[in-house]
């Protein structure tokens, strides 16, 4: 089945027993799109995130750049701090205050936020064009992010991809029927692979 699929939504019909639709806790959920969405939980999320590479540390400059409320910024911190992006560490004694530094966790967040820059610029700019563009210190060069494929190099595009069950995916969901056909390949990949035939990996 493909990941684009017009047959999804009956998939998921059939196999709703999963899980229940109507939690909102998608931390257990066998999905990192999910488990993702969760950790974010809003826009606000992101918004400090991009403040953190931007380089800023302190919570009243966190306050000032982005004009979020004190109670709300102080949530959103504590957030990111218990999910492990951002570290916070004191700057100053009489009284402690403290600043908060991206984690290895929190960096590796990176390309996720320059995906959305390039969705956006397409999508939202409109004929203003971009409204931040990003200089590749290396090259010298506007940056002009693009998801490849690790293995091939080639652009990665929703009609190449084809989800399957991973190690992380529970072993009782995955024998259940809707989970066999929502994950099941394609026949045209089925007859591809009985001929012997491998996608070439560029290492």
């Amino acid at each position: 089945m493909s990941f684009s699929t017009e047959n999804s939504t009956t998939v998921w019909r059939q196999s709703r027993i999963l899980y229940i639709m109507r939690r909102t806790d998608f931390r257990d959920w066998p999905c990192s799109v999910a488990r993702t969405a969760q950790l974010l939980g809003d826009h606000w999320t992101s918004l400090i995130l991009r403040e953190a590479f931007y380089g800023v540390r302190r919570f009243d400059c966190f306050q000032g750049s982005l004009g979020i409320a004190r109670n709300t910024l102080a949530e959103r911190l504590r957030h990111l701090v218990g999910m492990g992006l951002l570290a916070k560490r004191p700057y100053q004694n009489e009284p402690t205050r403290y600043e908060y530094v991206l984690t290895e966790k929190g960096r590796e967040f990176f390309p996720v936020l320059m995906a959305m820059v390039v969705w956006g610029d397409r999508w939202l700019a409109e004929d203003q064009g971009p409204p931040v563009v990003f200089e590749h210190l290396p090259c010298g060069h506007d940056a002009r992010p693009q998801m490849v494929c690790g293995c091939c190099r080639a652009p990665l595009e929703a009609r190449d991809i084809r989800p399957h069950f991973g190690p992380g995916y529970p072993r009782d969901l995955a024998a259940l029927p809707g989970a066999q056909e929502r994950f099941a390949p394609p026949k045209s990949t089925l007859q591809s692979n009985s001929r012997g035939q491998e996608p070439t990996c560029r290492e």
